[in-house]
């Protein structure tokens, strides 16, 4: 019989790992579940969830390619699907971003590709749409699925191994009060806002995500003669406007040029991080930092000199970095960043300091799983910002839209501090900041996806039978697999090895991967889009087929380093 494994999920990284299992020479039996209709899309890029004025914040360079990369699969596109999509044919490049439903369009058409490539390769696949995974069981020798189908039917079925792709974890309801979202996702959800004023919590790529959906729905984007962006409200919509917050009230920067892939930095680099974690300590937060500084005095000195780096710790970089954004009025800024970006991608120049901080930020991650509590809490707080404000820079044409709102009288930005209040109103609700109280009729949280926790797996067998758990401290790994003492620190996320397997403490199939990045980002606090979606797909696969290779043999793999 051959090997029988699952995949519970199609979106990019059930997508990526398929993809890897289907190289296998030895003939696999590979059943994928997906609860929606079309496997392949994933959550984050399909029309039901995404409004088609939303853009992925991943240029094509950067899209790990699956059959063909986005790039070639556009170009072969016809001239109608292209207009379908508002691409013109001469704006295809590999460092375009393009709308997240297109992407969706992208990867639904490699899946399909993929599929039949394994069946020509002599694997059995078997796709299963419209049926949702409700339940997982450990086993001593397997693991076993418990599955409803769309028309409400359930059914087990037994795996080899197990993969749990399931994605993003968005509520069941996203309008839990009147005028109240909990998510902007779907973005059909929000069809019910009035043309009254709109709070949005967030300011990140999710913020502008629901701030796009709400805005074309009620005018449009266009040039003018002199080619710049504006937008033009409907009539009715006099009384629409939008104010975005966060504690910051940053907006994110410009997508800014650099060489891909990743250069390698000239002193943080990874057998500099490896050495530090080779110590065995676990306080090892400000070694880290003393890399990293030396790695931005080394790449851009003037940067260093400017903010006086050499008089800076871990808790005062943060302050000195965003210290001029939060002196500047947050669109004037915006602009003059938008400039400075655009005027870079002409000369293909690199600002050296942001690319030091890029290329650092995944190197940096290594260390994170064996840090101490203390540590970890110092890590959270006081890093790992700079990184991610770094990384999740937005297209430039979001950063057009947001000037274009900002000059019609449609945005504001509201910097809240730590000292705010969410306030319940009959209809929406009222954000009280400094002691004043501004009320929207409608009010978006769009602060994105949060970090899962064992306990808030939807699958309650796996759950009660104790099979996976939160991860834990450095100095309470050691206990994993026995009798907990009642102080474990727990840190969230689930505890699993390199290959995204829960740490058992019970003698059960050890075949079940927890892909799912939800559950990943405590210790893994970078991990988040198509490319870690394409490096745990890849991993997850060849920890299978490294298992499928060596035959029968006890459930309980140990995989060599």
């Amino acid at each position: 019989m051959a090997p029988r494994i699952a995949v519970i999920g199609c979106g990019p990284t059930g997508l990526y790992t398929l993809k890897n299992l289907v190289s296998s020479a030895t003939p696999l039996a590979i059943t994928v579940y997906e609860a929606e209709a079309e496997p392949g899309k994933g959550t984050p890029y399909h029309p039901d969830i995404n409004d088609p004025a939303m853009l992925s914040n991943i240029p094509s360079i950067e899209f790990p390619a699956l059959i063909e990369t986005l790039v070639q699969w556009l170009e072969r596109q016809s001239d109608e699907d292209l207009a379908r999509y508002s691409i013109p044919r001469e704006a295809i490049d590999e460092r375009e971003f393009y709308p997240r439903v297109v992407l969706g369009e992208y990867m639904r058409s490699q899946f399909l590709r993929i599929v039949a490539v394994g069946a020509e390769n002599g694997h059995q696949i078997e796709v299963l749409e419209r049926h949702r995974v409700i339940d997982i069981a450990l086993q001593p020798q397997d693991i076993r699925l418990t599955v409803e189908q769309g028309d409400g039917e359930h059914f087990d079925a037994v795996f080899d191994h197990v993969v749990m792709a399931t994605g993003h974890n968005w509520p069941e309801r996203t309008e839990i009060r009147p005028g109240y979202f909990v998510s902007p996702w779907p973005a059909t959800a929000l069809a019910g806002i009035g043309n009254g004023p709109v709070g949005i919590l967030g300011t990140s790529l999710s913020a502008i995500d629901a701030l796009m959906t709400v805005a074309t729905a009620r005018g449009a984007f266009c040039f003018d003669a002199a080619g710049e962006l504006q937008y033009q409200p409907a009539a009715g919509t006099e009384d629409f406007h939008v104010t975005m917050m966060s504690r910051k009230g940053l907006l994110p920067e410009a997508d800014f040029y650099c060489p891909l892939p990743y250069l390698k930095p000239q002193v943080c680099t990874e057998q500099a991080i490896d050495a530090l974690i080779a110590t065995g300590r676990h306080d090892l937060l400000d070694d880290v930092f003393e890399l990293f500084r030396a790695e931005i005095v080394a790449a851009d000195p003037d940067y260093a000199a400017r903010i006086g780096l050499s008089q800076l710790e871990l808790e005062t970089f943060a302050p000195a970095y965003y210290a001029e954004r939060t002196k500047s009025d947050p669109f004037v800024w915006a602009a003059r960043n938008l400039a400075e970006t655009e005027y870079n991608r002409e000369r293909r120049h690199t600002v050296p300091w942001r690319y030091a901080i890029l290329i650092t930020h995944e190197i940096i991650a290594r260390v994170v799983p064996h840090l101490d509590e203390r540590d970890l809490r110092r890590f959270h707080r006081h890093f790992k910002s700079i990184f991610v404000d770094d990384y999740a820079t937005v297209p430039l044409m979001s950063i057009r839209r947001l000037l274009a709102l900002r000059r019609a009288g449609k945005l504001d930005i509201l910097k809240l501090g730590k000292d705010y209040e969410i306030v319940e109103r009959e209809h929406g609700a009222a954000v009280i900041v400094g002691g004043k109280a501004i009320d929207f009729d409608a009010f978006i949280d769009a602060t994105g996806q949060e970090t899962l926790s064992a306990t808030d797996l939807p699958f309650p067998t796996l759950v009660a039978q104790g099979g996976v758990r939160k991860s834990t401290s450095p100095k309470a790994q050691a206990l994993v697999m026995g009798n907990e003492p009642a102080d474990v620190v727990r840190t969230g996320g689930l505890d699993v090895d390199e290959y995204y397997r829960p740490n058992l403490a019970e003698p059960l199939s050890n075949r079940l991967y927890c892909a799912a990045i939800a559950f990943l980002l405590h210790k893994q606090p970078f991990v988040q889009g198509i490319t870690s979606a394409c490096e745990i797909g890849e991993t997850v696969a060849s920890a299978i087929l490294a298992d499928v290779e060596q035959g029968e043999r006890p459930a309980l793999l140990q995989l060599p380093a």
